[in-house]
């Protein structure tokens, strides 16, 4: 996740990685389609019992245990809860409210905002348009976008992998100053970059892992300029209609479909806690702007982890896929980061964030487990993210053996 302004929009690996946006990652194939993914995050081999639980009721009371105190000690409002094992059972459950103005109640069938998961989905549109022969991994963005700073030496490959080092733009003051003093405002992609490029390059291209919004906003571009269409079309069109996923989109300014949750940020101006709900996620674009419900979550952990879709026709090639899933090491111990997806501690997805809603969606490959979660505040606890709090809480009880962990770097506002 990212640190300071990033709070703002905090992607996937928060805090010590480097820097983030959206807070924001996600049929089945066998765990040896896995093999990139499966290295970065190993359990320890000291933890003993099963890969995962059975999710019996006595596991379901731990749960609801663990997940309502995660709510009290964080303040959360609401949170929705989804765990999916074959042949174990599964685990659905909607805790707190969706909106304390009138206490309506959370559910599982409301829309959420996800967050940096967003930039699952444009990366695997950028990988379907290199299996295409559209694009190349290895081709500079320079070759598609002007005005880069080292355009013609950071790849596509190192803009999806976090390590360009170009500067996140939602680190920038002037753009937190334009987004906390009318949240309602519109951003297009070349404003964005325009408050990232007035900074210097932080290090050279591939040099190391640094989390930031503004590698997506590019490839964004390179999936629209290469498939001659608007990128939420393309992500409809060819990522979200094969999987089935009818709830899920790329939203066009504010517009929120119903029924949604209200979100509680304190990332405003004045530093007070905010309704978020009409807020414009424009400025997250390709890096956070998505929308999603935990039904098409839940189609999503597997299929992005896999390259398959649930009919189990192709996403992304085998060889891709195999890229994709190559998730070198960070500076977080037990988490790698691939292209625009992560693996910690043996879970493979992403998690998303930014003002009012966070998310996290996770994938375990060896007993083909679905993990979503979904919860109306962004606002740290104890310096911690929430989604990181119950990720931590959920995956104690059900995969002992894999604890989802990612420490948050303190927010520098």
């Amino acid at each position: 996740m990212p640190p300071s302004s990033e709070r703002l929009y905090r992607g996937a690996m928060v805090a010590v990685l480097a820097g983030t946006l959206c807070a924001p990652l996600t049929a089945a194939a066998p765990p040896a389609a896995l093999p990139g993914a499966v290295a970065a995050g190993s359990p320890s081999p000291s933890v003993p019992g099963p890969d995962v639980r059975p999710l019996s009721p006595a596991v379901a009371r731990q749960l609801d245990t663990a997940v309502q105190r995660v709510m009290h000690e964080a303040h959360v409002p609401g949170v929705t809860v989804g765990i999916w094992t074959p042949g174990q059972g599964s685990y659905v459950r909607s805790f707190g409210v969706a909106d304390k103005a009138d206490g309506r109640p959370m559910a599982p069938d409301l829309f959420m905002r996800i967050g940096s998961e967003t930039k699952t989905f444009t990366v695997t549109a950028l990988l379907q348009l290199v299996a295409q022969g559209k694009a190349g991994l290895d081709d500079p963005i320079g070759r598609y976008v002007e005005g880069v700073p080292n355009g013609d030496e950071i790849t596509l490959r190192q803009l999806a992998g976090m390590r360009s080092g170009l500067f996140n733009y939602s680190d920038d003051d002037a753009f937190f100053k334009a987004l906390t003093s009318d949240p309602r405002r519109p951003f297009t992609p070349r404003e964005l970059l325009d408050y990232a490029f007035k900074h210097p390059v932080q290090f050279p291209p591939g040099e190391r892992f640094s989390y930031s919004n503004t590698n997506l906003i590019l490839l964004g571009l390179v999936v629209e300029k290469q498939s001659g269409q608007h990128l939420g079309d393309y992500i409809e069109q060819h990522v979200l209609d094969p999987a089935g996923m009818k709830d899920t989109l790329l939203p066009q300014g504010s517009a929120f479909p119903v029924p949604h949750a209200q979100g509680y940020t304190d990332q405003t101006a004045d530093g007070k806690t905010a309704a978020t709900a009409g807020w414009n996620p424009s400025w997250g674009w390709a890096a956070g702007a998505m929308i999603s419900t935990l039904d098409d979550l839940h189609t999503w952990a597997p299929t992005v982890a896999t390259g398959r879709f649930p009919d189990g026709s192709r996403m992304v090639s085998p060889a891709l896929q195999k890229e994709r899933l190559i998730t070198p090491a960070t500076p977080i111990p037990g988490a790698g980061y691939g292209l625009g997806i992560f693996d910690v501690q043996g879970w493979i997805g992403h998690n998303g964030s930014l003002p009012g809603y966070e998310s996290l969606t996770i994938y375990l490959p060896e007993t083909k487990t679905s993990l979503v979660v979904l919860l109306n505040t962004d606002i740290d606890h104890d310096r911690e993210e929430p989604s990181t709090l119950f990720g931590r809480a959920i995956t104690q009880i059900v995969s002992p053996r894999h604890v989802f962990d990612l420490p948050a770097q303190p927010a520098a506002r």
